[in-house]
């Protein structure tokens, strides 16, 4: 019997080789089986409907000839097994905007998947946030395309450094949770490249070996079976050659997928399998379509399989481990955003606090769907708090229950901290409450969440974008007697606060801020380290002014226009603009310069540090295009860097914007081209800074 086992060290062309042996030795049968996952049906009943409770095979594999599966685990906010390490979520970190910290964060996932018997992590989530209502905003990074790439490259850069195949989802135009399985986007070839899939190029171009396939359809076809998506525009115009599968059990309806360019229907073989391997004998589906595929899942497996480790060994030890956790709580300190501080912040460690809110002493790490993390240990508000401060009886000092009393015990204290937002009940995968009744069917399961049926309805999609009214109704029964109120924002993404804001006296977003969230809380709220996060979504004053959402529709158009975007071309100032974060300390830019260069513009300005404390500054680079060739939003971010400066220094950054991330899509040529003229380069801390620097540049 032929042993086709994977050996460390074998090149591309030995590689190449093994793959051509395999390919003759595979029957047909043998060849299909390696197009779908296996098991999972079979596993979940019997881990009790956990999603996560092992290793899902997810393609490849023949055990005749020694040829390893793929096994997956799920993402973003850490690895969905065991006690892995609970980061915040994507949407925190993408407040970050530090690729540095995010590629890390993808090492440390890659080290806790190979430690947990996993090849494939479905960590990176890069949907486009075009509205703050979508369930699942918490597991992707923002409203803006090239900041949503930056991120995830390097996201899926760290996963594969230690051998795991990372996969980018939902490929693509994934943005409303609870209509997914149905719901039917409309959009124009220009507008899909340009907004809709310029990210996922950009992590496909740095190396991301494989790509999950979104639930929805576009343009009348679901993704997991459409053309225009996983061939033409995958395979031919970018170039893919690696690994296409499905979302979990409703990723394609029809063997003719295969035919499409899906090379894996995950977890089970419910379509492909016996259906696909009918259809070629029938003569449905030509015997290359199958060779193709089989290749790329083979020379995908085998040039992870094959590579070098970094480590000598993943061990379960490293699980959670003491440098892990440090991360997690440095993501949680580096994404906080300060929206709003009237001098309250930083606190003085001789203050008298009270703390306010049911969620201050809830474990509140994100929602209860595919990407939820159980990690060993979860630091509440409250605890966080009590240990930074040394007071082991530390309690909550009043909740929404009794408004009189949170008011009383607000008034004796010099500060009041309210904790409030969302929870996996509000927001997040929709969990339809008959879910479990029949586990191992496919109409009763979604994507693998294993919840059981509770008959109640959990996450989704948001119908609200202001708080709760008992929220709001203890932020002012607090803030009427104590004008130092301090609010902490808990929630996926934007959070109206234009009806109390004006009420208190700070406002601090934290985001599902993972197993060390309360920990690091107490340390920016008395200075131990400056808030620096910045939003990487508009937040609006009004509802209205947010794009038309219908979590149940149909059918729904896209066009280019959300967030920053959509503000701009409607003239409307937004509460909180798209890059805003203010500091503990104080940043001045100066001696903005940019020159034309091959391939882009090098830009550079310097920026000083005029405060008192040390602290880390987002460089934002936007490009207001002449918008005369087509129409093109007002301007567009092109370039950023997280800096850390200390009091008194100047630091010159940086940044080069390439000419492919500012050229629009030419749908008569079928090309990318930059336009000419005269495009403004604006440097400054946010979009809407009113000091940023401007300088021009002709193409």
């Amino acid at each position: 019997m032929k042993d086709c086992s994977p050996e460390k060290g074998m090149d591309a062309t030995q590689i190449a080789a093994v793959v051509d042996e395999i390919m003759v030795e595979t029957t047909l049968e043998e060849k299909v089986a390696m197009m779908s996952g296996r098991g999972f049906f079979r596993a979940m009943a019997e881990d009790g409907m956990r999603f996560g409770g092992r290793p899902y095979r997810a393609g490849g594999g023949c055990e005749r000839l020694g040829v390893p599966a793929l096994y997956f685990t799920d993402g973003p906010r850490g690895v969905v097994r065991g006690r892995s390490t609970c980061f915040p979520v994507t949407m925190a970190r993408g407040a970050s905007w530090d690729r540095d910290l995010e590629r890390r964060i993808g090492e440390v996932m890659g080290i806790e998947t190979r430690a947990q018997g996993c090849t494939l992590s479905g960590a990176v989530c890069v949907n486009l946030l075009r509205h703050p209502g979508w369930g699942r905003a918490q597991e992707t990074y923002g409203e803006d395309p090239y900041h949503l790439g930056e991120m995830g490259a390097a996201l899926a850069t760290g996963i594969q450094t230690h051998n795991v195949v990372a996969t980018v989802k939902h490929y693509a135009l994934n943005s409303i949770e609870n209509a997914r399985f149905k719901i039917d986007v409309r959009i124009d070839g220009r507008v899909l490249r340009e907004v809709y899939l310029a990210h996922f190029k950009r992590i496909l171009d740095a190396g991301c070996a494989s790509v999950m396939s979104a639930y929805n359809k576009m343009n009348g076809e679901y993704t997991g079976q459409n053309r225009t998506l996983l061939t033409d525009i995958l395979r031919h115009e970018w170039g893919f050659d690696g690994i296409v599968h499905s979302d979990w059990i409703r990723g394609v309806y029809q063997p003719f997928g295969a035919s499409a360019g899906l090379d894996i229907e995950n977890p089970e073989p419910v379509h492909f399998g016996e259906k696909l391997v009918a259809a070629v004998e029938g003569g449905q589906i030509e015997p290359p379509v199958i060779e193709t595929a089989c290749r790329r899942i083979l020379t995908t497996i085998y040039r992870f399989a094959c590579a070098e480790d970094p480590l000598q060994a993943y061990t379960e030890e490293m699980v959670a481990s003491p440098g892990h956790i440090a991360l997690a709580r440095e993501a949680a300190e580096k994404s906080a955003v300060l929206l709003k501080n009237t001098g309250v912040l930083p606190l003085q460690r001789s203050a008298r606090i009270g703390i306010f809110g049911r969620l201050a002493e809830l474990e509140n790490t994100g929602d209860n769907g595919s990407s939820r993390v159980q990690p060993p240990h979860v630091i509440t508000a409250l605890q966080g708090l009590s240990a930074y401060l040394e007071l082991p009886d530390l309690a909550l000092s009043g909740s929404e229950d009794d408004l009189n009393a949170a008011a009383q015990r607000a008034a004796e204290v010099d500060a009041a901290i309210i904790v409030v937002g969302t929870t996996a009940e509000d927001e997040g995968e929709f969990i339809p409450g008959r879910l479990g009744d029949d586990a191992t069917s496919v109409e009763s399961m979604d994507e693998g969440t294993g919840a059981v049926g509770s008959g109640r309805d959990r996450g989704g999609d948001r119908d609200r974008l202001r708080l709760p009214e008992d929220q709001v109704a203890l932020i002012r029964a607090v803030s009427k007697v104590n004008p130092d109120t301090i609010v902490v924002i808990v929630s996926g993404s934007a959070i109206i606060t234009l009806d109390w804001a004006d009420d208190v006296a700070a406002i601090l977003q934290t985001f599902y801020s993972g197993m060390e969230g309360g920990t690091a809380l107490a340390r920016l709220l008395f200075g131990e380290v400056s808030p620096s996060g910045k939003l990487p979504f508009t937040v609006a004053r009004d509802e209205m002014d947010y794009p038309f959402f219908d979590k149940n529709a149909d059918q729904i158009e896209y066009d280019r226009w959300h967030g920053y975007s959509l503000m701009d071309k409607e003239g409307r100032t937004p509460e909180y603009a798209f890059g805003h974060g203010l500091s503990y300390s104080v940043f001045k830019y100066r001696a903005l310069k940019a020159r034309r260069v091959p391939g882009g513009i090098n830009v550079s300005v310097s920026v000083c540090n005029e405060g008192t404390m040390r602290a880390d500054e987002i460089v934002q680079a936007y490009i207001r295009p002449p918008g005369k060739a087509v129409e093109r939003s007002a301007r567009q971010l092109c370039g950023f860097e997280r800096v850390t400066i200390e009091p008194g220094e100047t630091r010159t950054v940086h940044l080069f914007i390439r000419d492919a991330d500012i050229s629009f899509w030419n749908e008569t040529s079928g090309t990318w081209q930059p336009e000419t003229g005269r495009h403004l380069v604006e440097v400054g801390a946010s979009s809407a800074d009113s000091a940023c620097r401007t300088i021009a540049v002709d193409l």
